[in-house]
Protein backbone atom coordinates (compact mmCIF):
# COMPACT_ATOMS: atom_id res chain seq x y z
CA UNK A 1 0.00 0.00 0.00
CA UNK A 2 1.42 3.36 -1.10
CA UNK A 3 0.63 6.40 1.00
CA UNK A 4 1.59 10.23 -0.10
CA UNK A 5 3.44 11.96 1.82
CA UNK A 6 0.61 13.97 3.53
CA UNK A 7 -0.87 10.67 5.14
CA UNK A 8 2.05 9.28 5.73
CA UNK A 9 3.41 12.15 7.87
CA UNK A 10 -0.12 12.55 9.57
CA UNK A 11 0.13 8.47 10.08
CA UNK A 12 3.58 8.57 11.77
CA UNK A 13 3.03 11.85 13.70
CA UNK A 14 -0.90 10.27 15.03
CA UNK A 15 1.01 7.12 16.00
CA UNK A 16 4.13 8.84 17.98
CA UNK A 17 1.33 11.52 20.25
CA UNK A 18 -1.00 7.80 20.91
CA UNK A 19 2.44 5.28 21.50
CA UNK A 20 3.00 6.17 25.14
CA UNK A 21 -0.05 6.30 26.66
CA UNK A 22 -0.33 2.59 24.78
CA UNK A 23 2.61 1.91 25.93
CA UNK A 24 1.52 2.50 29.34
CA UNK A 25 -1.41 0.51 29.53
CA UNK A 26 0.57 -2.57 28.00
CA UNK A 27 3.21 -1.74 30.61
CA UNK A 28 5.84 -1.61 27.69
CA UNK A 29 8.58 0.67 27.52
CA UNK A 30 7.32 3.61 24.97
CA UNK A 31 10.49 2.52 22.47
CA UNK A 32 9.48 -0.96 22.15
CA UNK A 33 6.01 0.45 21.36
CA UNK A 34 7.15 2.85 18.65
CA UNK A 35 9.46 -0.17 17.03
CA UNK A 36 6.36 -2.56 17.61
CA UNK A 37 4.08 0.20 15.60
CA UNK A 38 6.78 0.43 12.86
CA UNK A 39 6.51 -3.13 12.32
CA UNK A 40 2.62 -3.23 12.03
CA UNK A 41 2.63 -0.84 9.33
CA UNK A 42 5.92 -1.82 7.80
CA UNK A 43 7.55 -4.44 5.66
CA UNK A 44 6.34 -7.26 7.72
CA UNK A 45 2.44 -6.79 7.82
CA UNK A 46 0.60 -3.86 6.08
CA UNK A 47 3.72 -3.15 3.83
CA UNK A 48 3.17 0.45 3.87
CA UNK A 49 5.25 2.49 1.33
CA UNK A 50 6.05 5.64 2.47
CA UNK A 51 6.87 8.38 0.16
CA UNK A 52 8.93 11.71 0.02
CA UNK A 53 12.16 11.83 2.20
CA UNK A 54 10.68 13.19 5.30
CA UNK A 55 10.49 10.35 7.42
CA UNK A 56 14.62 9.04 6.78
CA UNK A 57 15.81 12.81 7.09
CA UNK A 58 13.66 13.02 10.79
CA UNK A 59 14.67 9.46 11.44
CA UNK A 60 18.38 10.22 10.83
CA UNK A 61 17.95 13.33 13.10
CA UNK A 62 16.57 11.36 16.00
CA UNK A 63 19.29 9.13 15.27
CA UNK A 64 21.83 11.98 16.00
CA UNK A 65 19.72 13.21 18.94
CA UNK A 66 19.43 9.64 20.83
CA UNK A 67 23.01 9.17 20.40
CA UNK A 68 24.02 12.98 21.55
CA UNK A 69 21.55 12.29 24.78
CA UNK A 70 23.35 8.77 25.28
CA UNK A 71 26.54 10.76 25.77
CA UNK A 72 25.35 13.80 28.01
CA UNK A 73 23.46 10.99 30.60
CA UNK A 74 26.86 9.84 31.40
CA UNK A 75 27.42 11.25 35.05
CA UNK A 76 30.84 12.06 35.35
CA UNK A 77 30.84 13.65 38.59
CA UNK A 78 29.24 10.25 39.94
CA UNK A 79 32.13 8.58 38.48
CA UNK A 80 34.70 10.72 39.98
CA UNK A 81 33.13 10.41 43.15
CA UNK A 82 34.64 6.60 43.63
CA UNK A 83 37.80 5.33 44.65
CA UNK A 84 40.38 4.25 42.20
CA UNK A 85 40.02 0.39 43.88
CA UNK A 86 36.78 0.55 43.19
CA UNK A 87 36.36 1.61 39.87
CA UNK A 88 38.91 -1.17 39.17
CA UNK A 89 36.39 -3.24 40.09
CA UNK A 90 33.57 -1.88 37.91
CA UNK A 91 36.64 -2.05 35.06
CA UNK A 92 37.42 -5.39 35.60
CA UNK A 93 33.51 -6.08 35.35
CA UNK A 94 33.61 -4.78 31.92
CA UNK A 95 36.50 -6.49 30.71
CA UNK A 96 34.85 -9.56 31.70
CA UNK A 97 31.64 -8.82 30.43
CA UNK A 98 33.01 -8.12 26.62
CA UNK A 99 35.43 -11.40 27.22
CA UNK A 100 32.49 -13.42 27.68
CA UNK A 101 30.59 -11.33 24.49
CA UNK A 102 33.35 -12.01 22.66
CA UNK A 103 33.97 -15.73 23.25
CA UNK A 104 30.12 -15.88 22.72
CA UNK A 105 30.37 -13.64 19.26
CA UNK A 106 33.00 -16.19 17.57
CA UNK A 107 30.85 -18.86 18.65
CA UNK A 108 28.22 -17.64 16.46
CA UNK A 109 31.11 -17.23 13.39
CA UNK A 110 30.87 -12.99 14.36
CA UNK A 111 33.56 -10.88 15.46
CA UNK A 112 34.92 -8.17 18.00
CA UNK A 113 31.67 -5.99 16.35
CA UNK A 114 29.03 -8.04 17.79
CA UNK A 115 30.71 -8.28 21.40
CA UNK A 116 30.65 -4.76 21.52
CA UNK A 117 26.84 -4.19 20.28
CA UNK A 118 26.73 -6.98 23.12
CA UNK A 119 28.09 -5.48 25.90
CA UNK A 120 25.63 -2.36 25.98
CA UNK A 121 23.12 -1.78 28.81
CA UNK A 122 20.27 0.92 28.70
CA UNK A 123 20.65 3.40 31.46
CA UNK A 124 17.03 4.47 29.69
CA UNK A 125 15.69 1.73 31.49
CA UNK A 126 17.89 1.19 34.64
CA UNK A 127 17.63 4.75 36.09
CA UNK A 128 13.53 4.31 35.95
CA UNK A 129 13.84 0.23 37.19
CA UNK A 130 15.70 1.32 40.09
CA UNK A 131 13.50 5.14 41.28
CA UNK A 132 10.69 2.40 41.07
CA UNK A 133 12.30 0.00 44.19
CA UNK A 134 13.48 2.64 45.69
CA UNK A 135 17.44 1.88 45.62
CA UNK A 136 18.81 4.82 43.40
CA UNK A 137 20.43 5.88 45.87
CA UNK A 138 21.31 3.29 48.07
CA UNK A 139 25.19 1.39 47.19
CA UNK A 140 23.71 -1.30 45.21
CA UNK A 141 22.17 1.31 43.23
CA UNK A 142 24.74 3.24 42.30
CA UNK A 143 26.84 0.15 41.58
CA UNK A 144 24.15 -0.71 39.09
CA UNK A 145 24.40 2.93 37.71
CA UNK A 146 28.19 2.70 37.46
CA UNK A 147 28.28 -0.53 35.89
CA UNK A 148 25.82 0.54 33.19
CA UNK A 149 27.48 3.77 32.79
CA UNK A 150 30.72 2.48 32.25
CA UNK A 151 29.36 -0.41 29.74
CA UNK A 152 27.79 2.58 27.50
CA UNK A 153 30.28 4.92 27.83
CA UNK A 154 33.67 2.03 27.04
CA UNK A 155 31.61 -0.03 24.30
CA UNK A 156 30.80 3.24 22.10
CA UNK A 157 34.39 4.50 22.60
CA UNK A 158 35.54 0.93 21.37
CA UNK A 159 32.94 0.79 18.73
CA UNK A 160 34.71 4.31 17.49
CA UNK A 161 38.21 3.06 17.29
CA UNK A 162 37.14 -0.15 15.71
CA UNK A 163 35.95 1.55 13.17
CA UNK A 164 38.80 3.78 12.63
CA UNK A 165 40.95 0.37 12.73
CA UNK A 166 39.07 -0.77 10.06
CA UNK A 167 39.20 1.74 7.48
CA UNK A 168 42.68 3.32 8.92
CA UNK A 169 44.71 0.26 10.45
CA UNK A 170 47.14 1.37 13.03
CA UNK A 171 48.13 4.68 11.05
CA UNK A 172 47.79 8.17 12.09
CA UNK A 173 44.45 8.49 10.77
CA UNK A 174 43.69 6.08 13.80
CA UNK A 175 44.30 8.55 16.04
CA UNK A 176 43.45 12.03 14.58
CA UNK A 177 40.35 12.21 15.81
CA UNK A 178 41.96 12.49 19.66
CA UNK A 179 43.53 15.54 19.42
CA UNK A 180 40.77 17.13 17.74
CA UNK A 181 38.51 16.48 20.51
CA UNK A 182 40.49 17.30 23.16
CA UNK A 183 41.26 20.62 21.45
CA UNK A 184 37.31 21.28 21.93
CA UNK A 185 36.94 19.37 24.75
CA UNK A 186 39.89 22.40 26.28
CA UNK A 187 37.34 25.28 24.49
CA UNK A 188 34.60 23.82 26.14
CA UNK A 189 36.69 23.81 29.78
CA UNK A 190 37.71 27.85 29.07
CA UNK A 191 34.13 28.19 28.80
CA UNK A 192 33.73 26.79 31.87
CA UNK A 193 35.56 28.74 33.89
CA UNK A 194 34.32 31.49 31.98
CA UNK A 195 30.94 30.54 33.27
CA UNK A 196 32.62 30.21 36.85
CA UNK A 197 33.18 33.79 36.40
CA UNK A 198 29.75 34.68 35.53
CA UNK A 199 27.07 32.96 37.21
CA UNK A 200 24.01 34.73 36.04
CA UNK A 201 25.07 34.25 32.36
CA UNK A 202 25.92 30.62 32.96
CA UNK A 203 22.32 30.02 34.69
CA UNK A 204 20.78 31.92 31.39
CA UNK A 205 22.46 29.27 28.78
CA UNK A 206 22.42 26.12 30.95
CA UNK A 207 19.01 26.26 32.97
CA UNK A 208 16.75 29.43 32.61
CA UNK A 209 13.87 29.41 30.58
CA UNK A 210 13.37 32.26 28.51
CA UNK A 211 12.75 33.20 24.38
CA UNK A 212 16.42 32.42 23.10
CA UNK A 213 16.36 29.34 24.94
CA UNK A 214 20.40 29.67 24.61
CA UNK A 215 20.94 26.41 26.65
CA UNK A 216 19.18 24.42 23.96
CA UNK A 217 20.72 26.46 21.06
CA UNK A 218 24.14 25.83 22.50
CA UNK A 219 23.46 21.92 22.78
CA UNK A 220 22.44 21.91 19.45
CA UNK A 221 25.24 23.55 17.90
CA UNK A 222 28.03 20.86 19.94
CA UNK A 223 25.39 18.43 18.26
CA UNK A 224 26.32 19.77 14.98
CA UNK A 225 29.79 20.52 15.16
CA UNK A 226 30.72 17.31 16.57
CA UNK A 227 29.03 15.42 13.41
CA UNK A 228 30.70 17.81 11.17
CA UNK A 229 34.18 17.09 13.03
CA UNK A 230 33.60 13.16 12.75
CA UNK A 231 32.85 14.05 8.91
CA UNK A 232 36.12 15.77 8.78
CA UNK A 233 38.49 12.59 10.43
CA UNK A 234 36.41 10.08 8.37
CA UNK A 235 34.33 8.98 11.82
CA UNK A 236 30.76 7.83 11.89
CA UNK A 237 28.90 11.11 12.65
CA UNK A 238 26.50 8.88 15.16
CA UNK A 239 29.67 8.44 17.25
CA UNK A 240 30.40 12.01 16.86
CA UNK A 241 27.21 12.84 18.48
CA UNK A 242 28.04 10.62 20.98
CA UNK A 243 31.28 12.19 21.84
CA UNK A 244 29.58 16.00 21.38
CA UNK A 245 27.48 14.94 24.35
CA UNK A 246 30.24 13.33 26.64
CA UNK A 247 31.75 16.45 26.30
CA UNK A 248 28.64 18.06 27.29
CA UNK A 249 27.96 16.32 30.52
CA UNK A 250 31.79 16.20 31.32
CA UNK A 251 32.46 19.93 31.00
CA UNK A 252 29.20 21.03 32.27
CA UNK A 253 28.25 19.63 35.36
CA UNK A 254 25.09 21.16 36.36
CA UNK A 255 23.11 20.52 33.89
CA UNK A 256 19.52 18.72 34.90
CA UNK A 257 17.44 21.75 33.81
CA UNK A 258 19.07 21.28 30.35
CA UNK A 259 18.73 18.43 30.30
CA UNK A 260 15.01 17.69 30.76
CA UNK A 261 14.85 20.30 28.01
CA UNK A 262 16.86 18.23 25.31
CA UNK A 263 15.19 15.01 26.96
CA UNK A 264 11.75 16.40 26.31
CA UNK A 265 12.89 17.86 22.80
CA UNK A 266 14.43 14.19 21.80
CA UNK A 267 11.76 12.10 23.53
CA UNK A 268 8.96 13.85 23.06
CA UNK A 269 9.09 14.74 18.99
CA UNK A 270 12.71 13.20 16.94
CA UNK A 271 13.44 9.77 18.75
CA UNK A 272 10.10 8.13 18.49
CA UNK A 273 10.61 8.89 14.20
CA UNK A 274 13.53 6.59 15.09
CA UNK A 275 12.61 3.85 16.71
CA UNK A 276 9.16 3.85 14.69
CA UNK A 277 11.68 3.54 11.19
CA UNK A 278 13.22 0.71 12.99
CA UNK A 279 10.37 -0.75 12.56
CA UNK A 280 9.25 -0.33 9.70
CA UNK A 281 12.70 -1.77 8.15
CA UNK A 282 11.81 -4.79 9.93
CA UNK A 283 11.27 -7.81 8.43
CA UNK A 284 9.92 -10.97 10.41
CA UNK A 285 11.15 -13.08 7.56
CA UNK A 286 14.69 -12.41 8.32
CA UNK A 287 14.24 -14.30 11.75
CA UNK A 288 12.19 -17.03 10.77
CA UNK A 289 14.84 -19.22 9.26
CA UNK A 290 15.63 -22.43 11.46
CA UNK A 291 19.05 -21.43 11.62
CA UNK A 292 17.88 -17.80 12.55
CA UNK A 293 16.09 -18.47 15.15
CA UNK A 294 18.95 -20.96 16.95
CA UNK A 295 21.24 -17.89 16.47
CA UNK A 296 18.45 -15.80 17.94
CA UNK A 297 18.11 -18.81 21.07
CA UNK A 298 22.16 -18.01 21.34
CA UNK A 299 22.02 -14.45 21.07
CA UNK A 300 19.39 -14.59 24.02
CA UNK A 301 21.58 -16.43 26.20
CA UNK A 302 24.44 -14.41 25.51
CA UNK A 303 22.84 -11.31 26.43
CA UNK A 304 22.04 -12.67 30.11
CA UNK A 305 25.14 -14.60 30.70
CA UNK A 306 27.38 -12.17 30.03
CA UNK A 307 26.16 -9.62 32.36
CA UNK A 308 25.25 -11.93 35.15
CA UNK A 309 28.42 -14.20 35.34
CA UNK A 310 30.56 -10.25 35.69
CA UNK A 311 28.03 -9.41 38.15
CA UNK A 312 28.76 -11.57 40.37
CA UNK A 313 32.41 -9.57 41.34
CA UNK A 314 30.30 -7.32 43.10
CA UNK A 315 30.23 -9.53 45.77
CA UNK A 316 33.92 -8.10 46.02
CA UNK A 317 32.22 -5.03 47.09
CA UNK A 318 30.69 -6.94 50.37
CA UNK A 319 27.47 -7.14 48.57
CA UNK A 320 25.52 -10.51 49.18
CA UNK A 321 25.98 -12.73 45.92
CA UNK A 322 21.76 -12.75 45.29
CA UNK A 323 21.98 -8.79 45.03
CA UNK A 324 24.85 -9.01 42.55
CA UNK A 325 23.09 -11.66 40.67
CA UNK A 326 19.67 -9.57 40.70
CA UNK A 327 22.43 -6.55 39.59
CA UNK A 328 23.46 -8.71 36.08
CA UNK A 329 19.64 -9.41 35.40
CA UNK A 330 18.83 -6.00 35.23
CA UNK A 331 21.94 -4.78 33.50
CA UNK A 332 20.79 -7.53 30.93
CA UNK A 333 18.37 -4.75 29.25
CA UNK A 334 19.11 -3.53 26.10
CA UNK A 335 17.30 -1.29 24.19
CA UNK A 336 18.63 2.20 22.66
CA UNK A 337 22.13 2.02 22.21
CA UNK A 338 21.98 -1.79 21.57
CA UNK A 339 19.67 -0.72 18.37
CA UNK A 340 21.63 2.10 17.34
CA UNK A 341 24.82 0.19 17.17
CA UNK A 342 23.38 -2.23 15.23
CA UNK A 343 22.18 0.13 12.98
CA UNK A 344 25.90 1.27 12.58
CA UNK A 345 26.78 -2.22 12.16
CA UNK A 346 24.81 -2.55 9.38
CA UNK A 347 25.58 0.74 7.62
CA UNK A 348 29.43 -0.24 7.52
CA UNK A 349 28.94 -3.68 6.72
CA UNK A 350 30.01 -4.91 9.95
CA UNK A 351 26.64 -7.19 10.15
CA UNK A 352 24.11 -8.73 7.82
CA UNK A 353 20.17 -7.03 8.00
CA UNK A 354 19.35 -10.61 9.01
CA UNK A 355 21.66 -10.06 12.31
CA UNK A 356 20.08 -6.85 12.67
CA UNK A 357 16.79 -7.76 12.93
CA UNK A 358 17.50 -10.58 15.25
CA UNK A 359 19.53 -7.47 17.98
CA UNK A 360 16.26 -5.76 17.63
CA UNK A 361 13.87 -8.61 18.65
CA UNK A 362 16.80 -9.33 21.39
CA UNK A 363 16.27 -5.55 22.91
CA UNK A 364 12.57 -5.80 22.31
CA UNK A 365 12.12 -9.32 24.68
CA UNK A 366 15.50 -7.84 27.11
CA UNK A 367 13.82 -4.39 27.75
CA UNK A 368 10.95 -6.07 28.84
CA UNK A 369 12.30 -9.05 30.34
CA UNK A 370 15.25 -8.00 32.61
CA UNK A 371 13.30 -5.08 34.16
CA UNK A 372 10.08 -6.64 34.92
CA UNK A 373 12.24 -10.06 36.44
CA UNK A 374 14.36 -7.48 38.20
CA UNK A 375 11.54 -6.16 39.96
CA UNK A 376 9.41 -9.22 40.32
CA UNK A 377 12.51 -10.65 42.81
CA UNK A 378 13.61 -7.29 44.16
CA UNK A 379 12.26 -7.51 48.11
CA UNK A 380 11.76 -6.15 51.35
CA UNK A 381 14.26 -8.52 52.37
CA UNK A 382 16.49 -8.03 49.21
CA UNK A 383 16.81 -4.09 50.63
CA UNK A 384 18.03 -5.16 54.10
CA UNK A 385 20.78 -7.00 52.21
CA UNK A 386 22.15 -4.18 50.72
Amino acid sequence: MHLNQAFSLMIITIGAALLPNISYRLKLPPVVAEILFGVLIGKTFLNVTFSGEWLPFLANLGFLMLMFLAGVEINFSMLEKQKPRQLLLYGVIFIATLTLAYIFSLSMGQGLFLALILSTTSLGLVVPTLHDVGISKAPLGQSILISATLADFLTFFGITFYLLFQKHGFSWQFIIPVPLFIFFGLLLWIARLWFWWNPEKAASLLGKSGPSELGVRFSMALLFIFVALSRVVGLDPLLGAFMGGCLLSFIFREKRLLEEKLTALAYGFLIPFFFIYVGIQFELKNILDKNQLLLIAKILLAAFVIKIIPSLLLVINRFPWKCALKAGILLSARLSLIVAAASIGVQQGFITPHLKDSIILLAIITSTLAPTIFKQIFNHETKLEM
